[in-house]
């Protein structure tokens, strides 16, 4: 036993020392140094890993800000009580993509449920990790004591005609929102409903949660405390390596996630369904009743499904509603068409001669979303379906978002992709 730990000893920490040759004279310096210089990579990138971890997951610090903040009188929702002071929402795995933006799997009432919370304001690059940000005094700010609830419904209907446009649909949602407010259904607002349900119209995805309510195709919100949020979990995601550990699926090439989305996701019947279902949402974003949507970060990491393949959007907070992109791109610099970038893909042509930006984006929602659907569905797709889904497809890909193009032909290729699917799956199990 002595002599295996002095091995491994000299293994590890002296893999230069003359010694070592003479012990064993079989083993080359050099591959002693790769296994000692491996060691010292895996322990490194153990490291890192767990740095990024501790910086992205911070949902402790979300929780005591918004419990302290409860117990203060300053905030209030549903979700409070059982948040705070019944300890009764459980939070599971980390999935947030930023620290400013918490995202926890969890479990409440028994179902399974996603957590999100903002810390926006960010902490102390010199505090310690439990030190929480002061966000009071910023976020819930809005509305002030003695605001009357006159005045709140007019501030609310301002500020939904400032994100999603001048529509005739407003008042009603502002209605809705009142409603929301008054979550004890006491048939008051109180300042601190006020300023929860305030805050929480800060946050895009919250907008359009409130926005495509009843549409069956965003998860549905649950509950919420200030300006922490649950809604329904989506169990599972459509991204390739989706069912992989986290940690695994950087380290794969694009190539074999591909091959692992044939092995390990559904049955390409499934993925036909999921399909239809994505369309149907692209259609709603552009039919809603409360204006027009871009996606402005399509990527299968957004597309989820239900235990029965019925399609969820995973996140929307990079779905925008058309005036915020409108206003953000209006007399807008540029030298080129990346000036002139919304979120990661909702691009518009840039104006040389004026070097500002246009109002039509380059590439619709549908557009991008039928560049998703080429690598999800033609992978496996039977073979009397393929020639002519592929083709739809590339048409698809090719559709402008000029605005004297939207409406007809973009409505007539959903229309015809969606039956086209509809139709090979109609009379099977996976309808």
């Amino acid at each position: 036993m002595r002599r295996l730990r002095r091995l491994a000893h000299l293994v590890l920490f002296c893999p230069f020392s003359k010694g070592l040759q003479g012990r064993l004279p079989g083993l080359r310096v050099k591959y002693v140094f790769l296994v000692w210089l491996g060691i010292f990579a895996g322990s490194w990138l153990v490291y890192v890993n767990y740095s990024s971890y501790a910086e992205l997951c911070r949902g402790h610090v979300c929780q005591a800000v918004i419990c302290d903040q409860y117990r203060k009188g300053i905030i209030s929702g549903p979700l409070c009580r059982d948040l705070c002071s019944l300890r009764a929402l459980e939070w599971r795995t980390c999935l947030s993509a930023a620290p400013g933006r918490q995202v926890y799997s969890g479990l409440w009432q028994g179902k399974e449920v996603i957590i999100k919370c903002g810390i926006e304001e960010g902490l102390d690059p010199k505090a310690g990790p439990e030190a929480a940000p002061r966000r009071e005094l910023v976020l819930f700010d809005k509305p002030t004591r003695g605001t009357s609830i006159k005045e709140f419904r007019e501030m609310t209907l301002s500020f939904l005609k400032a994100n999603l446009g001048d529509l005739p649909s407003l008042p009603a949602l502002a209605g809705q929102v009142l409603l929301m407010a008054d979550f004890n259904k006491d048939s008051r607002v109180s300042l601190a409903e006020a300023k929860s349900v305030w805050a929480l119209l800060q946050q895009n995805e919250f907008l359009l949660l409130l926005s495509l309510r009843g549409q069956g195709h965003a998860a549905r919100l649950l509950g919420y405390c200030g300006d922490l949020y649950v809604t329904e979990g989506v169990p599972h995601g459509a991204r390739p390596g989706a069912a992989l550990p986290p940690l695994l699926r950087p380290l794969l090439p694009a190539a074999l996630h591909r091959a692992l989305q044939q092995w390990l996701g559904p049955a390409w019947p499934w993925r036909a369904k999921i399909a239809i279902g994505l369309l149907e949402f692209v259609e709603e974003l552009f039919h809603g009743a409360h204006g027009s949507f871009y996606m402005c970060d399509t990527t299968l990491a957004n597309v989820g499904y239900t235990a029965q393949h019925d399609f969820r959007m995973a996140d929307l907070q990079q779905v925008a509603p058309e005036a915020a992109v409108r206003r953000f791109l209006r007399g807008r610099r540029c030298e080129r068409s990346a000036d002139c970038t919304y979120g990661r893909d909702c691009r518009a042509p840039c104006d040389k001669l004026m070097r500002q930006c246009k109002g039509d984006l380059l590439q619709p929602n549908l557009a991008k979303v039928c560049e998703l659907l080429r690598d999800y569905l033609l992978p496996g797709a039977p073979p009397d379906l393929r020639e002519e889904l592929g083709k739809q497809l590339r048409a698809c890909t090719t559709l402008s978002g000029l605005a004297s193009q939207v409406e007809a032909r973009h409505s007539l290729v959903l229309s015809h992709l969606k039956t086209l699917l509809w139709k090979k799956i109609s009379d099977s199990k996976y309808s």
